[in-house]
C-alpha cells in the first residue's frame, strides 16, 4: 500500500476505530478494522451501540488520520459501521480507502440514501424506520436481526426486496434465548435463510 494519501480536510464523527475480527455474518472470522460513525436515528430498543446515537458527543477526525489507521492494521477489510453511516457522505472516505489498496465493507440498517464505494454491503434493516429503496439494490447480504415471531414475517418481507443472489441471514437478539431458538427453527424450515451468531461476543472480543 502506498503512504501517500490524497490531501483532504474532510472529517467524520467518529465513535471508536478498532482491529479485531469481523464478528458476524459473511466474513465472520477475518481480520477486519472498524470505523464506528457516530449518529443514528433509527433507534433500536436493543441496541448494543447505543452510545453511536448522538453526532455531536463524539470528536471530529480527519479521514487522512482514518486511512492512515487503517493501513497501519493491515486488515483484510475496513468495516465502516455505525450509528447509521449512511448518514453522512461515505464517498472521500471510501475513495481514500480504496486508493490504497483496502477492501471497504458497509454494515447499514439502510434508512438513509447511498453513498461511497463498498466492495461489500451489509444491509440490516429494521422495522423502526424503512429502508430507502435504492438501498436494496446494493445488498451483499440481509441480515435482520430476530427478537419476536414478527420479526420472522418482517425478514420475509425484506428479501423480496433484495437480489436473489443476496445472502439472508437471521440474527438471534442477543439478550433473547428464546430467539436464538426460534431463528434455528426457522432456518431449519426455510432453507434459503442462514444463521448468524455475534461470535464476537463469544470470545469476548470487540
Amino acid at each position: 500500500m502506498s503512504a501517500v494519501i490524497a490531501s483532504t480536510t474532510a472529517t467524520l464523527p467518529i465513535v471508536e476505530t478498532f482491529h479485531s475480527v469481523q464478528g458476524e455474518g459473511a466474513w465472520m472470522g477475518c481480520s477486519a478494522f472498524f470505523i464506528r460513525l457516530a449518529g443514528c436515528d433509527v433507534g433500536c430498543p436493543w441496541c448494543d451501540t447505543k452510545q453511536s446515537w448522538p453526532r455531536d458527543r463524539h470528536p471530529e477526525v480527519a479521514i487522512a488520520d482514518l486511512v492512515q489507521a487503517a493501513i497501519a492494521a493491515q486488515p483484510q477489510f475496513v468495516v465502516v459501521t455505525g450509528g447509521e453511516p449512511l448518514l453522512h457522505d461515505l464517498t472521500e472516505l471510501t475513495n481514500a480507502l480504496r486508493s490504497q489498496g483496502l477492501r471497504c465493507h458497509l454494515e447499514t440498517s439502510g434508512s438513509a440514501p447511498p453513498s461511497g464505494q463498498f466492495d461489500w454491503v451489509t444491509l440490516s434493516p429494521k422495522p423502526f424506520k424503512p429502508v430507502v429503496a435504492t438501498n436494496y439494490n446494493w445488498a451483499n447480504e440481509l441480515k435482520v436481526v430476530i427478537q419476536t415471531e414478527a420479526d420472522l414475517a418482517f425478514a420475509e418481507q425484506q428479501a423480496i426486496a433484495v437480489p436473489e443472489t443476496t445472502l439472508k441471514l437471521l440474527q438471534p437478539e442477543w439478550n433473547s434465548p428464546e430467539s436464538r431458538d426460534r431463528v434455528v427453527n426457522y432456518v431449519r424450515q426455510h432453507p434459503r435463510w442462514r444463521v448468524s451468531l455475534q461470535t464476537h461476543k463469544f470470545l469476548g472480543v470487540r
